[in-house]
C-alpha cells in the first residue's frame, strides 16, 4: 500500500496497522508551537503517540565511560506532553477499533491547501452495526496556541452513539533510546500542579521532574446531533485525564457532530495560574472563532504562503507531490516557532531528542528566507536568545567569543559525542552564514542593529582565538570536524575555514555598520580582515583538486566494492577509527562548501572537486543529497542531479533511512526545494547579490519556482530553451541569468535563452550507493 499521486494532497487508502508508523509522521500537522503526530482519534491502534511543545523537555545525565575536561554534563528530550487528539467514539455498547469488525472503506488526507489532515472510515462493528465517521484536524497557523478538531459520526442504523473526548498526559509509550538515563527521565515525565472541568472545559497543568519547566493544555466542545437536542454529557478531571463524554440517541441517515477546541502553552518562567489563564484565553479565542472561522484564516495563510513559494513541476506527477508535501512541512516546522529553535525532526517525532542541529541555519533557513522571511528572522533570533549560553560554551574551552552547540533544545550543548558535537566549530559560522543571508535576503535594518550584529561580532571573535596565523599557510584553523561526521579533528577543513572568512568579513562591516551596537575595536575589525585575507584553503596541486581538510587525499582508500549494502550506514558497522582515517565522506562537506561558498571556487575545480568526492560519498546522511544535487546540476551532470533531487525528495515519503518512524527530517525536505530552486534553477546569492542559472532536466518538460528578495516577490519559469522571470508582486528586481544583467520589471517578464549544458560522463560513485527514490 502507498499513498495516491495528487498534486495537492496526500491520501492513504486503507488502515495499514503495519504502516502507522510512517503515516503518524507524514501525517503530522504543527505551527511550529504545538506539534501533532498524525495519530488515529481513538488513539489506538497506534504507531507512535505524540504531541509537542517546541522548547518543551525534560533533562537527563548524559552517559560517559570516560569523562573529561569540557563534556557536556546534561542532556535533553523532548517531551510528549498532555494528548488533546483523543476522540473514542462507542456504536451501542462497541467500541470502534480498527482492529475489529470492519473498516469497509478508510482514508486519511492531508491537504496541503487547507492545512488539515481529514479521515472517512466506514466502520462495521463485530455485531453489524455500520456508522460513517469523517473527521478533521487543524494546527492553528493564525492562532499559536490552537488546535482543533471536527469529529462527525452517521450512523447507518438507528444507534446510541457515546463520544468521549480526552485529555491524556503521561501516555504509555514504548522507551525509544537503549540509554536507562534517557528511559527513566520519559517514564511518567509530567507531574501534576493542577486539574480543573467544569461544563464543556477542562484544563490540565503539568510540569517536568528534571527541567523545572511548566504546562497547561485545555479543551472545550460544541456538541450537536441533528434533529435532537437530548444530548447527554458529563466531565471530570483526575491528575492525568480529564474527560468529556456525550451520549444520545442518533436515527440513521442522521449525524452527531463534536467540535473540540484545544489550546497549549508551557514556559519556564511563568506560574501555573498565569498558564492555565493563557490557555483559556487561547479557547475563548478559538470558540469566537468558531470552526468555520478557524478553517478559513487556516486557507488564507496558506493562500499566501502558496503565492510566494509554489513550486510547479511538469513531468513527474509524483515529484510534484514529494516536493508540495516538502514545503508543507517546512511551513509546518518554522511558521508559529517565534524564538524557539526549529528541531532536526520539526515536531513530527521524537526522533534526535528534539534537538536542533546545524541543518536549520544551513538547510531549512534558506528556505524560509525566501519564502516565509519572518519565519526565519525568528529562528535567528532563538539563537541570538541563546548568545549567553554560547559564551559559557566557548569559556569552558578556553575560547573568546560564542561556540553555539551541536545539537541543543534550549541552548546549552547536549552532545555526549565531543569529535562530532564540540568539535564541530562550524556550526557557529553556520549561525553567521544564516544570519548574512537573512540580511542579504531582507535589508532588515531593525533584526541587523538589535541582532544580527551581535551574532556576527561574537562569532568572528570564535574564530579569532580558534584559529592562528602561520607563517607559511596563512590563517589555520585546526583541530576541527566539517560536515562530515567521517573525518573528525582534522586540521583546515576547507568548509569550516570558507565559512569562517565568510564570517569574519561579515561581522567587520556590521561592526563598522552599526558602531554603537557592540564594543569591536577597530584593531579587533582589522584584524578579522587579516585574518579572512589569509585564510587557509588547501589544495592538492598533484591531482588538482582541494582536499576536504589538510591531508584528507593522501588517506587510503575505502573498499567500496566489498562493502556489502547491509554494511551501511557504516558508522553502525565499522569503528569511527577506521572511517576517521580513509577517504569515504558520510555527507556533502568540500560539495556544500561549493554550494554556499561558490564565489570561492572557479567553474573548473567545482567540476573536478565535484567528481573526486562523488567517488567517495556514501550519502549516510539524509542531508547529503540535495546538497550533490545542487552541484551536479551546476557542473552539467543533469541527470545525476535529477537523480539526487529525486532521494531528497522522497526520504521520507519512500522511508529510505528506514526510521521516519521517529518523525521527518526536515533537512533532507527542505534539501529538495534547494536542489530544485538552486540545483535546477541555479539561484545563488553570494555576497548579497541574487543570480539565476537554469537549466531543465530530462526528465521534465517544464518547472517554476517563487521567491521573495527584498520585498519583492519574483516567479521563474524554466523550460528546455528559455527561461523566464516575472515579477508576482513589487516594482523591478536587478539580477543576473547565465551570467548577463537582466532587468526585471512589474509590466515587463523577460525571457532568456538558456546555453546548453556542458556534456559529462557520469561520475564513478561509490560501488552500490546510487541515488535512490522510486
Amino acid at each position: 500500500m502507498s499513498y495516491a499521486i495528487e498534486p495537492w494532497q496526500l491520501r492513504w487508502q486503507g488502515l495499514a496497522v503495519d504502516q502507522l508508523h510512517r503515516t503518524e509522521s507524514t501525517f503530522a500537522l504543527s505551527n511550529g508551537h504545538i506539534g501533532m503526530r498524525g495519530t488515529l482519534e481513538e488513539g489506538e491502534p497506534r504507531g507512535l503517540p505524540g504531541t509537542y511543545l517546541n522548547g518543551f523537555h525534560e533533562q537527563h545525565q548524559l552517559p560517559y565511560g570516560e569523562k573529561g575536561y569540557g563534556y557536556p554534563e546534561a542532556g535533553q528530550t523532548v517531551v510528549n506532553v498532555t494528548d488533546g487528539k483523543i476522540i473514542r467514539l462507542l456504536v451501542e455498547d462497541e467500541p470502534l477499533d480498527m482492529r475489529y469488525g470492519n473498516a469497509i472503506e478508510h482514508e486519511r488526507t492531508l491537504d496541503f491547501r487547507s492545512g488539515t489532515l481529514r479521515r472517512r472510515t466506514l466502520w462495521e462493528s463485530p455485531t453489524g452495526r455500520r456508522v460513517i465517521v469523517r473527521s478533521e484536524r487543524l494546527v492553528s497557523f493564525t492562532q499559536r496556541a490552537v488546535a482543533a478538531i471536527r469529529y462527525e459520526v452517521e450512523p447507518m442504523d438507528d444507534v446510541q452513539l457515546v463520544v468521549q473526548s480526552d485529555l491524556l498526559a503521561n501516555e504509555p509509550i514504548q522507551s525509544r533510546s537503549n540509554d536507562p538515563r534517557v528511559a527513566a527521565a520519559l517514564d511518567s515525565p509530567l507531574v501534576n500542579d493542577f486539574m480543573t472541568a467544569e461544563k464543556t472545559r477542562a484544563v490540565l497543568c503539568h510540569r517536568t521532574k528534571a527541567s523545572g519547566l511548566r504546562m497547561a493544555a485545555a479543551m472545550d466542545h460544541e456538541i450537536d446531533v441533528a434533529g435532537s437536542s437530548d444530548v447527554r454529557t458529563e466531565i471530570r478531571a483526575e491528575d492525568d485525564l480529564a474527560r468529556f463524554t456525550a451520549a444520545a440517541d442518533v436515527a440513521a441517515g442522521s449525524s452527531l457532530k463534536l467540535t473540540k477546541y484545544l489550546g497549549y502553552g508551557w514556559s519556564g518562567k511563568r506560574s501555573t495560574p498565569a498558564l492555565r489563564a493563557q490557555v483559556e484565553a487561547a479557547l475563548a479565542g478559538a470558540c469566537q472563532t468558531g470552526w468555520d472561522g478557524l478553517l478559513a484564516e487556516q486557507r488564507e495563510f496558506l493562500d499566501n504562503f502558496w503565492q510566494v513559494a509554489d513550486i510547479e513541476v511538469d513531468g513527474d506527477d509524483q515529484l510534484q507531490q514529494a516536493i508540495r508535501f516538502a514545503l508543507f512541512h517546512i511551513i509546518q516546522a518554522g511558521a508559529r516557532g517565534e524564538t524557539r529553535a526549529i528541531p532536526g525532526k520539526g515536531l513530527t517525532g521524537p526522533g534526535y531528542d528534539g534537538h536542533a542541529f546545524w541543518d536549520t541555519e544551513m538547510f531549512v533557513l534558506p528556505v524560509l528566507t525566501y519564502t516565509l522571511p519572518d519565519a526565519a528572522r525568528d529562528a535567528l533570533r532563538w539563537r541570538h536568545s541563546t548568545l549567553d549560553a554560547a559564551r559559557d560554551r566557548a569559556e569552558v574551552l578556553g575560547l573568546k567569543g560564542a561556540a553555539f552547540p551541536w545539537r541543543s533544545i534550549n541552548g546549552a550543548e547536549c552532545s555526549a559525542y565531543w569529535p562530532a558535537g564540540t568539535a564541530a566549530f562550524h556550526v557557529s559560522g553556520d549561525v553567521a552564514y544564516a544570519t548574512q543571508q537573512y540580511l542579504n535576503a531582507t535589508n532588515d535594518e531593525d533584526f541587523d542593529r538589535e541582532e544580527a550584529t551581535e551574532i556576527l561580532v561574537e562569532t568572528a571573535r570564535l574564530w579569532a582565538s580558534l584559529g592562528h596565523h602561520d607563517p607559511h599557510d596563512g590563517f589555520r584553523i585546526d583541530g576541527v570536524t566539517g560536515p562530515d561526521e567521517y573525518s573528525a579533528i582534522v586540521d583546515n577543513n576547507v568548509y569550516t575555514n570558507l565559512i569562517a572568512q565568510q564570517n569574519l568579513r561579515a561581522a567587520a562591516d556590521a561592526a563598522e555598520r552599526n558602531p554603537g551596537r557592540t564594543d569591536a575595536t577597530e584593531d579587533e575589525i582589522a584584524a578579522w580582515r587579516r585574518a579572512a585575507d589569509a585564510m587557509a584553503i588547501p589544495y592538492d596541486d598533484m591531482l588538482r583538486v582541494h582536499p576536504q581538510a589538510d591531508n584528507f587525499t593522501k588517506h587510503a582508500e575505502w573498499d567500496f566494492e566489498n562493502t556489502p549494502e547491509d554494511k551501511y550506514p557504516l558508522l553502525l558497522h565499522f569503528p569511527y577509527f577506521d572511517l576517521y582515517r580513509k577517504q569515504v565522506v558520510k555527507q556533502a562537506d568540500l560539495v556544500l562548501a561549493m554550494h554556499v561558498r561558490g564565489d570561492a571556487f572557479t567553474a573548473e575545480e567545482k567540476a573536478r572537486n565535484f567528481a573526486y568526492y562523488e567517488a567517495r560519498t556514501v550519502r549516510d546522511s539524509s542531508l547529503s543529497a540535495g546538497t550533490q544535487a545542487v552541484l551536479a546540476a551546476e557542473v552539467g551532470h543533469l541527470d545525476l542531479a535529477y537523480d539526487y533531487l529525486v532521494e531528497a525528495a522522497f526520504t521520507d515519503l519512500h522511508d529510505l533511512h528506514n526510521n521516519v518512524n521517529n518523525g521527518l527530517h526536515m533537512a533532507s525536505l527542505a534539501g529538495s526545494w534547494t536542489a530544485l530552486v538552486a540545483g535546477f534553477g541555479g539561484m545563488r546569492d553570494h555576497g548579497g547579490e541574487l543570480t539565476f542559472a537554469p537549466r531543465l532536466p530530462d526528465a521534465l518538460t517544464r518547472f517554476s519556482f517563487r521567491m521573495c528578495f527584498r520585498g519583492t516577490r519574483i516567479a521563474v519559469e524554466v523550460r528546455e530553451a528559455e527561461a523566464t522571470y516575472r515579477i508576482v508582486d513589487g516594482a523591478k528586481l536587478e539580477t543576473r541569468h547565465h551570467g548577463e544583467p537582466i532587468t526585471i520589471t512589474a509590466d515587463q517578464p523577460v525571457t532568456m535563452p538558456i546555453p546548453a549544458a556542458p556534456r559529462l560522463e557520469r561520475p564513478a560513485l561509490p560501488f552500490g550507493r546510487e541515488p535512490r527514490g522510486r
